[in-house]
């Protein structure tokens, strides 16, 4: 039997200097494993019992661990156990797409405390600017309860923002070109600024959140105005040589007019103009299920049309990644994101001749999955461990 790989983010290490990482895999540890003991954590991370211990009192002077009480029922005196504190620290995420803005203040636990979101055609950086300067940044500041444990602001958004093409896409949305998304929501004095595509991000949120923590090998497809990718292998965001990794939906299609990539039928923007063919005209995702029934048989034709168009990506990344799921995340109403899953296993399952195929199923960390993760980001950052924290932690 093939060991299965636990992901390294529960991996300590005896390198020199490596203190700051072996308190990140131990909060790591305590943050998905948690009610957890001292003992566990030892095993789990492989560092000493000493070594444990002293971790653990620096990470509840921190205020980023709780004792959650004791174990009973085995040998010797009852153990206490851990527990991430959920207020130990805080973070905003941001989510800009072609079609809305979304803000999210997040705790250490994942929880949403605040959100603020617009409902917006292609933004434009003022619009953004706007929106930050009243619910999305000053509402959620407001929301804090522990102003001094903001970690920073990640913001999410598609690579090439102001380049792809999309239906209704205007001239001046160009000006995302030449602007540096992170000047939007820098202050003097503030704290830090992060910014990542928002299919990466998303991924990050169902690593640290969601599904993730128990299946840390997965690719995440995000069904927004466009559609990305996320690849996690073993428990790390797999960027690719130009951080372009998982850009599935620029794959061109089979039997398909020269040029159709498969986020020109798996997107939004085609649904929505599906339906705006056929007579109805939605600017909310979450009006989608309201619709009446004919609008209803256009959803079920877009959910059979998407399936067909990913059974190819899905078998390449079966066959190339060998993941142990594919997460379907989103703005979609989560029965539509069943449906479409459904459809394409049914697909799936009818296939003959490949060696493993991952299932498709809905991410746990949907709907504000993008802006979740950007949250994460200042997370990572400062507490979470990475194989680049390793390596710069280790670099004499």
């Amino acid at each position: 039997m093939r060991r299965r790989s636990v992901g390294a983010s529960f991996s300590g290490t005896n390198l020199e200097r490596a203190g700051d990482h072996n308190q990140r895999v131990t909060l790591q540890a305590i943050r998905a494993r948690g009610p957890v003991t001292r003992i566990d954590l030892a095993e789990v991370t492989g560092l000493t019992p000493p070594a444990v211990a002293n971790i653990t009192k620096r990470l509840m002077d921190l205020g980023l661990v709780s004792e959650a009480g004791r174990l009973y029922g085995g040998r010797g005196q009852p153990a206490m156990t851990l527990v991430a504190n959920p207020e130990g620290c805080f973070a905003i995420g941001v989510h800009i797409d072609r079609d809305h803005i979304t803000a999210t203040l997040v705790d250490f636990a994942g929880e949403v405390r605040a959100r603020a979101s617009q409902e917006i055609a292609f933004p434009l950086p003022e619009d953004v600017s706007r929106f930050w300067a009243g619910d999305g940044g000053r509402g959620l500041l407001a929301a804090l309860p522990y102003p001094d444990r903001l970690l920073g602001v990640g913001v999410a958004l598609p690579d090439d923002f102001g380049k792809v093409a999309l239906p209704n896409r205007p001239a001046s949305f160009e000006a995302w070109n030449t602007l540096e998304p992170a000047s939007l929501f820098a202050l003097p004095g503030g704290p830090p600024v992060f910014v990542e595509n928002d299919a990466a991000a998303a991924a990050l949120a169902e690593l640290q959140f969601g599904h993730g923590l128990r299946k840390p090998s997965f690719f995440y497809i995000l069904i927004a105005a466009g559609l990305g990718g996320g690849m996690v292998i073993e428990g790390e965001h797999f960027r690719g040589d130009d951080g372009r990794s998982g850009e599935l939906g620029f794959l061109p299609m089979r039997n398909a007019p020269a040029g159709a990539s498969v986020q020109s039928v798996v997107s939004m923007s085609a649904l929505f103009a599906r339906l705006e063919a056929g007579g109805f005209s939605v600017v909310d995702p979450g009006a989608l299920l309201d619709l009446p029934a004919q609008g209803q048989a256009l959803i079920g034709a877009w959910i059979e049309s998407a399936a067909d168009a990913l059974i190819d990506p899905m078998v390449n990344i079966s066959c190339l990644i060998n993941p142990e799921a594919v997460y379907l995340g989103g703005r979609l109403p989560a029965e539509i994101v069943d449906r479409l899953a459904a459809a394409l296993n049914s697909r799936l399952d009818a296939l003959t001749g490949i060696p493993a195929m991952a299932k498709a199923r809905r991410a746990a960390t949907s709907a504000d999955g993008p802006a979740i993760g950007a949250a994460i980001l200042p997370i990572i950052d400062q507490l979470l461990p990475s194989r680049a924290t390793l390596r710069k932690v280790a670099t004499p």
